[in-house]
Parts: C-alpha cells; structure tokens; sequence
C-alpha cells in the first residue's frame, strides 16, 4: 500500500518556521523567562559581591577561590538527589519554595558581620537549591512550550542568559563599587522574590506527575533516572554531546594568564581578559540565533554533530601563539559551534517520558557542573607548568575527537527518530 504524501497544507504547515515573537506572546514562556532573568542577574551580581566580601574580610586569596568552587559542589552533590522533588510534588510549587528560601538565606548573607563558615554555609545552601529549581523549570518548560516552539524557547533563554552573564560580570563590579556587597546581597535576595510573584501572576498550577500511587524515595528515584539516562543509548549519546562543554568552556578558565601572554602594551591585561571570555558567550548568542532561526527544525538533528566538532576544532588554532584578533575569532566561532546543545536538548526532551524529566534533566546538570569543573581544574593545573596555548590547543584536539566519535555514535539513533518521526 502506498503512503498518502501530506497535503500542500500540511506541508506548507511542517516549513513554516516558528518565530520568537510567537513563543514570546505565551503568557507561561514570559513569566518562566522573566523569573530567570531577574534571578540570573542577581546571582551574577552576587558572585561579584561575595568575592570582594571574602577577600576584604580574610585578604586570602585561596579563601576567595574555596567560597566561588562552593559554587560548583552543591549541584554536583545535589543534583542527583534533589531534582526528583520536580517529579515528586508540583513543579511550580517546588520552583517557589526554591525562590523563597533562597531569599531569606541570601538576606541572611546581607547581614554585616556574618561569620565566614556561616557565609560558607549558606552560600552552599542557596547553590544547593539552584539544582530542584532549574530540574523543575526545565521539565515544567516542554509543557508550555510544544513542539519547535520549545526549540526556539529554549534558544531564547540560552542567549538571555550568556547576555545576563556578560552584563552581570561587566556590570557588577561598577555596581558593588557604588552600593558595596552587602546592598549587592540584598538586591540579589530581591530577585528571588521577584522571580517568585512572577511564578505565582504567570504560571498556572499543574498537578504533581502520577508516580501511581505510592510515592518512591528519593534514592529509589535516583536510581531510576541514572537506569533511564544510561541505560539508552541514544539518551547516553545526547548526554554526551551536553558534556562535551568540558573541553571548549576550558579556555575561559585560564583567561587571565592566556591574556598575560598575549599582552603587547596596547591593551591592558584586563581589557584582554574581558574580550577574551566575553568572545565565546558572544558567539553562543549568535550561533542560538541562526541555528534556531533559520535552520529548519529536520536538518538541525544532522548538523548537531558538524556543530559539535565546530565547538571544539578553532580552539587548536591556538598552538601557534597567533595574535589576539586570531584568538577572539577562534573562540567567537567556537561559541557559535555550541549551538548545537539546543538539538541536543530538544531530542533529550523528546526521548525522556514527562513523569521523569526532571530526574533526567537533574543528572544531566550535575554532570555539567561536574566535567565544567574538572575541566577548568584540569586546565589550570596544566597551563600553570605547560602554557596556556598549548592547554587550549589540546582541549580543542581532545574536545574535536570526542566530537568526532559521538557524531559516528548518533547517526544510527538519530535515522530512527527521523523514522519515528516520519511515520
């Protein structure tokens, strides 16, 4: 029997392209986006404050250095365990009581005079609850949003945020020079309960995910999500590819001392350090942009991998010290290449069942944080005896073959999800 071919309509339907402007009039994406951005923006700005409080108050460098990687452990250690609270209870209801216990520990923080193992604490704390918060807004995001239109939601917050990024870090250090680190901590403890009003006017509540009864542990839940994401292997392929950032965020770790290097007297070395990591958020902007916007929702699954290589190939340029122009362009273009983590997420999204999102999504970040971490780690500890050029380069090398091997690895998953598709 022959298949019936689609109707002119259905196919003028299929390419039409969903614009921003469309995923912007729903009133849930603008209140999702809205709440992320405000919360974003402070964090940034208290990043910045707590550093200048830290080291005002100790003079230690290392005591700065241990209060910003608390900023990477708790999602580690939390993700795992506390993003199946997104599974278990109402999703807009585990989002603000994040919110709001994240306000009263951050204003706890604004208080002077706070000893430094309190601030340690909460600021562990207030990052330990980032990871049910983002596994709730991550799941709850593919039910406001179907279809490309999450593609094209999901590009638009990944700029929002590298452009909150890039204005937080420019932007708070003329700020907490102006209103000093504990108003810069409570302006932060103001964005959590502005993203909560904003919750609460824009998202309309939903019901806690059928578990069928009985509700399981959470260690039960853990293990279930690890069985799920690892046990497939189209789904350990996309996990894959998310972590591949390990090798091209490297470079953003040992900025300072690649801008050191680069140094020639014309621009200061702090100038340098700042073109340096705003070139690839910058290039993720643009890369999000024209990868969701004028690339068709098909095509995207086979370019996923061309553009996985792409964030990781520039990067060996490196190895022949060029000037600065060359190295900006470099990692502009490997930005661009991280585009390819929006396909990455859509087919994640479409393979994961709703009921257990927020469990997958939950482990998945944690695994982010996690190779972000080492990788930068990993990066220092080698520039420090090798060089910055050649560490980056390596990352490129190492980054490109990863690359390389898991585009191989998709092929086969990706033609069955077409087929699916396509049936």
């Amino acid at each position: 029997m022959r298949a019936r071919r689609p109707s002119g309509r259905h196919r003028r339907a299929e390419a039409q392209q969903v614009t921003y402007r469309q995923v912007i009039a729903i009133r849930e994406f603008r209140a999702l986006w809205y709440a992320q951005g405000f919360s974003l923006l402070g964090d940034q700005l208290a990043q910045v404050a707590l550093a200048v409080l830290v080291y005002d108050r100790t003079g230690s460098p290392l005591a700065t250095a241990a209060v910003y990687a608390l900023t990477y452990l708790p999602s580690i250690v939390g993700g795992p365990l506390l993003a199946g609270l997104a599974d278990r209870f109402a999703r807009r209801g585990v989002m603000l009581a994040c919110d709001l216990v994240r306000a009263v520990l951050v204003g706890a923080m604004a208080v002077p005079g706070v000893p430094f193992w309190a601030l340690c604490a909460l600021v562990f704390f207030v990052v330990l609850l980032s990871a049910p918060f983002s596994a709730a807004r991550a799941a709850l995001l593919p039910e406001v949003l179907e279809g490309d239109m999450y593609v094209i939601g999901s590009a638009l917050q990944n700029m929002t945020n590298q452009a909150v990024q890039m204005l937080g870090f420019a932007a708070g250090g003329a700020a907490i020079a102006t209103m000093g680190p504990y108003r810069a901590l409570a302006l932060d403890a103001a964005t959590f309960l502005a993203s909560a009003l904003i919750l609460i006017s824009g998202v309309r509540r939903r019901p806690a995910t059928d578990h069928a009864g009985a509700k399981p542990s959470m260690w039960a839940m853990t293990r279930a999500g690890a069985g799920l994401v690892f046990g497939s292997r189209k789904l350990r392929t996309l996990v894959l590819f998310a972590w591949l950032c390990g090798f091209y965020i490297l470079p953003e770790g040992i900025a300072v001392p690649y801008a050191a290097k680069l140094y020639t007297g014309t621009l200061p070395i702090p100038v340098i350090t700042g073109l340096l990591m705003a070139a690839m958020p910058t290039g993720t902007v643009v890369g999000a942009f024209l990868f969701s916007r004028f690339v068709a929702p098909p095509r995207r699954l086979r370019l996923m991998g061309w553009l996985a290589m792409l964030s990781c190939a520039p990067l060996i340029v490196t190895a022949v010290q060029p000037p600065l122009a060359v190295v900006l362009g470099a990692w502009f273009l490997s930005g661009v290449g991280g585009a390819y983590q929006l396909a990455a997420n859509a087919a994640f999204v479409q393979s994961v069942p709703a009921e257990r999102r927020a469990q997958a999504f939950g482990l998945v970040q944690s695994g982010l944080m996690a190779v972000q971490g080492i990788g930068i780690l990993a990066g220092g500890f080698a520039a420090e005896r090798l060089g910055p050029e050649p560490v980056v380069a390596a990352a490129g090398i190492m980054g490109l073959t990863c690359a390389a091997v898991l585009t191989m690895s998709w092929a086969e998953p990706r033609e069955r999800m077409r087929a699916t598709a396509t049936a």
